[in-house]
């Protein structure tokens, strides 16, 4: 019997599963999850904190015999091998498991900073159950929480705490907020919105040192408590102090490290994958090994916009990305032709910051002999950046603008010509809704002359 092997049980990993079995009902099926939780979401995570849901609400399936009434079966276990020869992976029990196909499908995993003291008690990422157990424990009302990293995940951690009713903290090491998706100027407007909601927020500085009172130095604790002003046998005093480089030291009941993920990828070594930032895939999501597939946050596939190959960890991605390589999967089994094609990943984010909302899409930063234009209104809180090649929009960046959300995607990542348009928004980005309909209209009528032509 033919059996496709999942590494990952998250969205991109139980998707691919589910599209396997409705097009091979009798093949067999095996995920494998490395947490102690049933396929949840991380993306539920902050409504979990929140209290808008609890912890069943973040499970991808709500039926508990969901997997076995589809035939699924799902380990917990960690990959600690694969072997492409023999067509073989190895997990942490010593158990060796044989496939016909293999997905790899293991997201990313939150990257540790080289900070003394980052794996103090009390300091924590936000990426598992388990670390969202830890945060609801102590991040409770009035409590002093401080967050290192204030990108896109941050920010969306940075509205689940302060939902809880803690003195919030941010700490970001670059110029601005969500760096690597805001440009200067709207970077510098989230930053300013998140501290009018009362977040104290420090950009273009390190957290230099983490240390718990209990294990500092003596007199240290003394002179800490003078410092920040609370008795030094208070027992409701922070257990951790965190040093940054602007030299202040601030004091904190929980500390939030959310400086980035990276794909989960390291059990790949010596394996015979190819991979850069990700596994490298094709537009199959096949890796450079035959039979074997990639999808979600550890692959990297084709971003037809820049023309390079990117790991886009969202989940709409991730989703389409387990689809395609559910079907190729199933059609390799077979012996058969790739059946499923991605047509390419877009750089998307679209972030809510204590309710001001923003979006980047593509190429946000510019292209060489590109051109831009910028629309700013500060005290109406709103910015609005378009970015160009020729006559079309490659990327664009937008804080306020929540009517323009959609069709600055569907510029984007349909790569219309935008004609006369694109003078016309230099000179009036606002205008953007006239210009899709316009362009995009035209720009199917001619696709659709040129199909008709091939007939």
């Amino acid at each position: 019997m033919t059996h496709h092997l999942i590494l990952g049980a998250g969205p991109a990993g139980v998707i691919a599963a589910e599209t396997i079995r409705k097009h091979a009902p009798v093949d067999a099926i095996t995920i494998v999850g490395d947490e102690h939780e049933p396929p949840y979401s991380r993306m539920a995570i902050p409504y979990l904190l929140m209290g808008r849901v609890d912890e069943s609400g973040t499970y991808l399936r709500k039926s508990a015999s969901h997997f076995a009434d589809l035939g699924i079966k799902v380990l917990q276990a960690t990959v600690k091998r694969v072997d492409s020869a023999a067509r073989s992976v190895t997990l942490d029990s010593g158990e060796v498991i044989k496939f016909d196909t293999l997905l790899i499908a293991t997201g990313s995993r939150p990257v540790q900073p080289p900070i003394p003291g980052i794996g103090s008690v009390g300091v924590h990422t936000c990426w598992t159950m388990a670390d969202a157990r830890a945060i609801m424990a102590l991040a409770t009302q009035g409590s002093r929480v401080l967050q290192l990293g204030a990108g896109f995940i941050g920010c969306i951690i940075m509205e689940a705490l302060a939902a809880r009713g803690v003195h919030l903290s941010v700490v970001e090491m670059g110029d601005r907020m969500v760096p690597r998706m805001m440009g200067e100027t709207a970077g510098g407007m989230i930053r300013d919105w998140c501290e009018t909601q009362g977040v104290e927020v420090f950009t273009g500085t390190r957290v230099e040192a983490i240390e718990r009172q209990d294990t500092a130095e003596p007199g240290l604790m003394k002179k800490l408590a003078s410092a920040i002003g609370i008795s030094e046998a208070d027992p409701k005093q922070p257990a951790l102090q965190v040093r940054l480089s602007n030299g202040k030291t601030l004091a904190a009941d929980l500390v939030i490290s959310a400086a980035g993920v990276r794909p989960a990828i390291g059990f790949l070594e010596n394996s015979g994958v190819t991979c850069l930032l990700g596994v490298l895939t094709d537009e199959h999501l096949q890796s450079s090994v035959p039979g074997i597939y990639a999808a979600g946050d550890c692959s990297e596939a084709f971003d037809k916009v820049s023309g390079k190959t990117i790991v886009s960890a969202i989940q709409p991605n991730a989703a389409e990305q387990a689809r395609v390589a559910a079907l190729n999967m199933v059609a390799f089994a077979s012996g058969l032709c790739p059946s499923a094609e991605l047509k390419g990943v877009t750089q998307i984010n679209v972030l809510d910051t204590l309710g001001l909302i923003s979006s980047s899409f593509g190429e946000w930063q510019g292209v060489a002999g590109g051109q831009h234009v910028e629309l700013t209104d500060k005290a109406a809180g709103r910015h609005l950046s378009l970015q160009f090649k020729d006559d079309v929009l490659v990327g664009c960046n937008s804080v306020g603008w929540t009517q323009h959300v959609g069709v600055m995607r569907g510029l984007v990542e349909g790569q219309v010509k935008l004609g006369a348009w694109k003078d016309v928004l230099l000179g009036d980005p606002t205008r953007l809704m006239e210009a899709y309909l316009d362009s995009a209209q035209a720009q199917s009528a001619w696709s659709g002359a040129q199909d008709e032509r091939r007939r």
